[in-house]
């Protein structure tokens, strides 16, 4: 993002504006960041108008909307910044020193984040989540999955890698506590609802624990309750945050897989924990590891794939080596011989999408560009509504604007 111009007379700064547009949960996520991305297009602007909103892939009443915002902009900030400061967090806005370099890349990155915690753990992410990996997966994880996710993220953090999950129960919450295990560990939580919310509830102590060694990271409002609606729009926080994703148990339509294919079109790699071909939730990763994921036998298999350090790759022992009458010391692991596979393919998107998502999903060509108007034809509905379910695709990462507001598949 440019560096913010200098503030006129009566208008709000662009942290002001930021910070109070990302408070409006009247307003869709994808139309908030896109407004934070392209904020210079129409803060100056004096009145909204039709062509403008079309430019910025949105109809007129959400574009009018968020100039409402500008008059009151700096005192909602105020607001915003006292209910953070209250729950122990800070707020970072697009452009401010300290938001993540990784999230700043996206092509709709969130106008604001809430942190809570250490702002070292975010730091040690850096640019395209160099320092960091993902551990993801079922909340209905079995005894065995939730071992092997806090094994993995605990030889990670010891490593020096920040683990990043989404605090959901299951898979998400073995890999945070696996991380914090280990001395110096470090795990950032990427929440789907505000941080005045106890959710789940009962992992109060977990997200006291993370504050420690870790982060709490939020992009919606502090008092935005969990919906099932906010969960795909965090997991593209995990997705960017991370150099690789692992999914360590995963039905086969699981949200877990969208954040591999979120972690695929951003150029990440993304590794799958392979289980028993009869269990319901290795159907999942086991589909990844066909399709070209890296499987995930050990630790090592992770810092090959992501080229993380030269030594100490074959040091580590696996969930209960000595139950199992191997003696640690003397684990060896040799590295994955014919090359890294293939990188997998998508999973199939569409299966899980509303009706009227799918309809203008339908309408989209890998091959071509189409215009909004045609798109619309297609998929037999207004302009209007068809600009904001692209933008909702977009956020989702499953079409791609480009120059002159066309767009296709990604």
């Amino acid at each position: 993002m440019d560096p913010p111009p200098e503030r006129a007379p009566g208008r709000p700064s662009d942290r002001d504006l930021l910070v109070a547009l990302n408070t409006r949960l009247d307003l869709s996520r994808a139309a908030l960041c896109r407004l934070a991305a392209e904020l210079s297009r129409w803060r100056e602007r004096e009145a909204p108008d039709r062509e403008l909103a079309r430019d910025l892939s949105m109809d007129l009443d959400t574009l009018s909307k968020a100039f409402d915002v500008r008059s009151e902009a700096e005192a909602i900030a105020r607001r915003a910044d006292r209910s953070a400061a209250e729950l122990g967090a800070r707020l970072l806005a697009l452009g401010e020193p300290g938001y993540p370099a990784a999230l700043a890349e996206l092509a709709l990155p969130p106008p604001a984040i809430h942190l809570a915690g250490d702002p070292a753990a975010l730091g040690a992410i850096g640019a395209v989540g160099a320092g960091a990996v993902a551990i993801v997966g079922s909340r209905q994880a079995s005894a065995y999955g939730l071992e092997v996710a806090a094994w993995l993220a605990g030889e990670l953090a010891r490593a020096g890698l920040v683990v990043v999950s989404g605090f959901a129960r299951g898979i998400d919450a073995a890999a945070h506590r696996g991380a914090l295990a280990v001395e110096g560990g470090r795990t950032v939580a990427v929440l789907g609802c505000g941080l005045a919310h106890d959710y789940p509830r009962g992992q109060r102590p977990l997200s006291d624990s993370i504050r420690v060694r870790g982060a709490l990271l939020a992009e919606l409002p502090c008092a935005a309750p969990p919906s099932a609606r906010h969960f795909p729009v965090r997991n593209r926080i995990i997705a960017a945050l991370a150099r690789a994703t692992i999914v360590v148990e995963a039905a086969p339509r699981s949200g877990s897989l969208i954040t591999a294919r979120l972690a695929l079109d951003l150029g990440r790699e993304v590794l799958a924990v392979p289980g028993r071909i009869t269990d319901e939730l290795a159907q999942g990763t086991n589909e990844l590891v066909r399709d070209g994921a890296v499987p995930v036998t050990h630790p090592a298999d992770v810092f090959e794939a992501i080229g993380w350090g030269e030594s100490g790759l074959l040091d580590f022992a696996g969930p209960r080596a000595a139950d199992n009458g191997c003696d640690a010391a003397n684990v060896s692991v040799s590295a994955p011989s014919g090359g890294r596979p293939a990188r997998p393919s998508r999973p199939e998107p569409a299966a899980g999408l509303p009706a009227p998502l799918r309809l203008v999903h339908a309408a989209l060509d890998d091959h071509r560009a189409k215009s909004v108007d045609q798109i619309a034809e297609a998929a037999e509905m207004a302009v209007d509504r068809a600009l904001a379910l692209l933008l909702d695709l977009e956020l989702a990462g499953l079409a791609r604007r480009e120059a002159g507001g066309l767009y296709r598949l990604r």
